[in-house]
């Protein structure tokens, strides 16, 4: 057996459903950009999903999908609300302001998530033509610290956003793993909750490659084909990214792939605090555990096994469970742990 890695979801391989489907794909010609069958199928299986009135817009990868989305809702002189720690904001290269042209005004969060004092205290400058105009909310679910937003409180942002004439985008790229951990359907937690824009990931739970951008708002849905396009996110072979969306989407393989992630992370996480020296600093709520080690057992685990130094100042890692980790991958990374204190 090889032991599977721990540093991110984008590590692991794909599913082999997901290379099935591509493989019977790969059959004869069919029209190009997405013309075809096969995304045609891919769209209605979200639609099945999310409801009959989404837009789906399929492009290769999540900083794609997220700015594909948000220039969809922001002009330049305008400004889009999240977190320090949202991805848009600590790790997409300064694309969403380099491709859109507006400002992220971020707060910082110590679980992750965006709450309504933090938004409001972002609106004192509306009307003043010397400061960035915000426009757009943007969340994560899950969030970079693994936390999950409760049905309640997405319909608490949405609503107060939308009071406030504010579009809410949301950041699924983990989206099937929140779905297994509050046991609801996509749509109850985007567009029954009132989110206008999503980027659905599909990488991180056994893809290939791909995401997409999911519309809800009809005011915003015409102009993401353009967007795309300019954007160098229109694949011409498009059936190779609908076929695995198709195949996902089937038969709940989505919602097994993220159950399995979700479990081996709470035996992860159980396994970690039986060790007195070793605390959580999230909850695990999703497939990331994130832990506070004694510094010399983090250098110790760092020679056999791949995770992430969170935060080297308070000697935070991050641990990452994906759809294939299997329960011998974390009994070895266990045993591993308790020889680092012998």
């Amino acid at each position: 057996m090889t032991t599977k890695m721990f540093a991110s979801d984008n590590n692991s391989g794909v599913h082999p459903l997901i290379l099935e489907a591509i493989v019977q794909a790969n059959q004869g010609h069919v029209a190009a950009y997405g013309n075809d069958p096969y995304t045609a199928e891919a769209i209605q299986k979200f639609k099945a999903h999310f409801g009959e009135a989404c837009e789906v817009a399929f492009v290769f990868n999540g900083t794609g999908a997220n700015v594909t989305g948000l220039k969809a809702m922001v002009r330049s002189h305008q400004a889009i609300i999240c977190t320090d720690g949202a991805h848009i904001n600590s790790d997409e290269g300064g694309a969403p302001e380099g491709f859109i042209g507006g400002k992220l005004l971020t707060s910082p969060s110590a679980d992750g998530k965006l709450t309504i004092s933090q938004i409001e205290r972002q609106l004192h400058h509306i009307g003043n033509p010397q400061r960035s105009q915000p426009k757009v909310v943007s969340i994560s679910q899950c969030t970079e610290l693994g936390t999950v937003y409760t049905i309640d409180e997405i319909k608490e942002i949405t609503r107060f956003a939308h009071e406030n004439g504010l579009y809410v985008h949301m950041d699924g790229a983990r989206l099937s793993n929140a779905a297994a951990h509050l046991g609801c359907s996509f749509a109850e937690m985007t567009v029954d909750a009132g989110i206008d824009m999503l980027a659905f990931g599909g990488t991180k739970n056994g893809l290939m490659m791909g995401e997409a951008v999911v519309c809800f708002n009809p005011e915003l849905a015409s102009e993401i084909t353009y967007i795309r396009k300019q954007g160098m996110q229109l694949g011409s072979k498009m059936r190779f990214l609908a076929v695995q969306f198709d195949r996902l989407l089937t038969n709940d393989l989505w919602l097994d792939n993220a159950r399995s992630a979700n479990h081996m992370a709470q035996l992860l996480a159980e396994g970690l605090v039986k060790f007195p020296e070793i605390t959580l600093s999230q909850p695990v709520q999703s497939n990331a555990i994130f832990a506070l080690l004694p510094k010399a057992q983090i250098q110790h685990l760092q020679k056999k096994h791949s995770f992430a130094l969170w935060n080297e100042e308070k000697d935070e890692i991050r641990l990452v469970t994906s759809f294939d980790t299997e329960k011998e991958d974390i009994a070895h990374f266990l045993a591993d742990v308790k020889n680092s204190f012998s």
